[in-house]
């Protein structure tokens, strides 16, 4: 690989944080309180100072029109590594060299101001990505009709939805004609058209040419548009390289034996806040005590979903995803679908659904589970990639079937020969 054909360097990438630290400025009232606690410590027995290595010893390179998707468990480093790369905060030690313009999707939404229109933010967000104000007017219609908020173009932002506010930020972002485009996350923006707009965006970038940096827990999504995959496990490269193996050892990690009776879904959580009325607290197949089970192929399978709901519950959906070890979905369950919504008082509850006459491959499955006012809006409460079971071959075909290719659902089926 020659120079002019790389895009990304890091090498020997660190951040160090350090725990409990105060930041530096902040209000006047802070100021004060630093400055009156400032002769207090000589008198006080203070603990020596914690740190914690966000990211340690990172090394990759990317080249030109190559597309990396970045994966990992919450906290494993991948939100930090973007903002070290987009140059939002300085790394601790190692190096990072970018060649090319870079345009960052990191917060959606970031640069708005919510007392200026969309039109003015359109301008306002561009500049603030590093677009000129010619390049901005040039692509104004594009962003305009891209966002599908024409009608509202003279309304302050304040008055959007969170839909159409997020909408308009990633048109502004994904617009920016940049050589680099790093995003985290910013494909579940929207509904599910318009995500599939977003998806046919980031599409457009690695057609192009251009080079990306995507971070995402949808692995589906990985598969679709990563040439490469780098696994972050607690801040240090686990694994890199194509993105089936590099996907599969994630996935295979999270069945092992100190995670097989995790009481915990922490880390597999994307919510809820503090202000939502239910929350997931735990999921499973067969027996709740059990962990992770094995499944015999084509036997029932029965999943177990506990929630606490703290706000009585008015006809909520509760969605159940099954995903294979590449992040296919193979099952998606939706209660509404048996006319089985969730009127619950506050407390504690169990809700169980029993799947018959489902012959699934032998392999690992994991769950996404969601309780939501509908299927269409945003849930109250999602856990995402759970391991719930795996599925053994005991007999229902010769040879075992868990490979790189071929379908997710066995039939069962008969093969004869006649003369």
């Amino acid at each position: 690989m020659t120079m002019s054909d790389i895009a990304v360097r890091v090498a020997g990438l660190g951040k160090r944080y350090r725990l409990g630290s105060r930041s530096v400025g902040g209000t006047a009232y802070e100021a004060i309180a630093a400055a009156v606690r400032a002769p207090l410590r000589c008198f006080s027995r203070t603990p020596p100072p914690e740190y914690i290595w966000a990211l340690k010893n990172v090394t990759f390179e990317l080249r030109r029109g190559e597309v990396l998707g970045i994966i990992g468990r919450n906290g494993a480093g991948k939100s930090t590594l973007l903002k070290v790369l987009s140059r939002i905060t300085e790394p601790t030690e190692g190096a990072v060299d970018l060649y090319g313009r870079v345009s960052s999707l990191l917060e959606v939404g970031t640069g708005f101001h919510p007392e200026l229109t969309g039109r003015e933010n359109i301008f306002l967000n561009g500049a603030i990505l590093g677009m000129r104000r010619g390049e901005i007017a040039k692509k104004f219609d594009e962003i305009v009709a891209f966002s599908e908020v024409e009608r509202f173009l003279d309304t302050p932002v304040k008055h959007y939805s969170s839909g159409m506010y997020l909408r308009l930020a990633f048109a502004v972002a994904a617009h920016l004609e940049s050589e680099i485009v790093i995003a985290d996350e910013v494909l579940a923006v929207g509904d599910a058209a318009f995500q599939k707009k977003c998806l046919g965006k980031v599409g457009e970038v690695a057609k192009a040419g251009r080079t990306a940096v995507l971070v995402s827990h949808n692995m589906g999504l990985m598969h679709a548009l990563a040439q490469r995959c780098l696994y972050l496990r607690r801040g240090e490269v686990a694994a890199h390289g194509e993105p089936r193996e590099v996907i599969e050892q994630y996935l295979s990690e999270t069945i092992n034996p100190q995670d097989a009776n995790r009481p915990t879904l922490e880390g597999y959580r994307r919510g809820p806040s503090a202000d939502l009325p239910v929350a997931i607290t735990g999921v499973w197949c067969g027996e709740q005590s059990r962990g992770v089970q094995r499944v015999a192929m084509g036997a029932p399978i029965a999943m177990g979903v506990a929630l606490r709901v703290l706000k009585e519950l008015h006809g909520a959906n509760l969605t159940i995803t099954l995903k294979n070890a590449q992040g296919e979905r193979v099952v998606v369950l939706f209660s509404w679908d048996r006319e089985f919504s969730l009127f619950l008082p506050p407390g504690d509850h169990v809700i169980t659904v029993r799947i018959e006459n489902l012959v699934l491959a032998p392999g690992r499955y994991f769950a996404d589970v969601g309780v939501n006012r509908s299927t269409r809006s945003t849930a109250y409460d999602v856990i995402v990639d759970f391991p719930v079971f795996r599925v053994d071959n005991e007999g229902h075909v010769i040879h075992w079937l868990e490979r790189p290719w071929g379908a997710v659902h066995c039939p069962t089926v008969t093969w004869k020969t006649t003369p």
